[in-house]
């Protein structure tokens, strides 16, 4: 797997685990790594940088590698971008699954 990959999965399982444990804190982030590796954390609450696309706004602020964290409806998202290369991983709490099983 490559390191952008490992990224992703780690960041979901972070996400999915803080979702999990009913922290309700932050419904979305972005995180921008830049040239220098720098890291720049954007939370959902943030606004204008929030409603950009994800390409458009790694491209804008010089990030050469960005991801973006949502979760909604028992669901945690993430998508990644580095150069050329794009993936979304996506995973549904342990809780909405049962209830999605039993129809409640």
């Amino acid at each position: 797997m490559s390191l952008f990959a490992e990224h992703i999965q780690q960041l979901l399982d972070a996400a999915a685990q803080s979702a999990a444990s009913g922290d309700e804190t932050c419904s979305g982030m972005t995180i921008l790594i830049g040239q220098d590796n720098g890291i720049h954390m954007i939370a959902a609450s943030d606004g204008a940088d929030w409603d950009w696309p994800l390409d458009s706004l790694a491209t804008e602020r010089g990030a050469r590698a960005a991801y973006r964290i949502t979760n909604r409806n028992g669901s945690v998202r993430v998508e990644g971008r580095e150069g050329s290369r794009r993936c979304v991983m996506e995973t549904t709490s342990p809780a909405r699954t049962a209830r999605l099983l039993l129809g409640a």
